[in-house]
């Protein structure tokens, strides 16, 4: 079972359309990508409604890379972390262009919802707005 997390906290899934893998379909409504996947690789077609991008690992970090390099190449629909995200990291997937994370019921009950909610927030409290808030006229 998996739990879908966004600003608002744990969510059900809307999602109904399934995923292709990455190189078998190139218009597929979504995708499924791994996380040594090229971006620019990734073929963006007009069907394309989301974009689903896995963490193998906490510590791979790769897939925020993709998620950035979607953005600025002008992806505009959902964009899906999913695996071993963790909620000290879920400021940075939204930052690098995340909508959501999809995470195990595992991962759920050892990190409750109150420990997401608290980086919900991401906007105003990255460092850039910190120092912003401390320079003087």
């Amino acid at each position: 079972m998996t739990v879908l997390v966004n600003d608002t906290g744990f969510t059900q899934d809307d999602w109904t359309h399934g995923f292709a893998a990455l190189g078998v379909a190139n218009d597929a409504e979504a995708l499924d990508v791994p996380s040594d996947a090229d971006p620019a690789e990734i073929p963006l077609c007009a069907g394309l409604q989301m974009v689903r991008v896995d963490f193998p690992s906490s510590a791979d970090g790769r897939g925020f890379s993709i998620a950035r390099a979607l953005r600025l190449r002008g992806f505009t629909g959902r964009l899906r972390a999913r695996g071993h995200v963790l909620a000290d990291q879920y400021a940075m997937a939204r930052r690098s262009g995340f909508d959501e994370v999809e995470i195990d019921d595992e991962l759920a009950a050892r990190q409750p919802q109150d420990q997401w909610l608290f980086r919900a927030d991401w906007q105003s409290h990255d460092y850039q707005n910190r120092l912003r808030g401390r320079q003087t006229g």
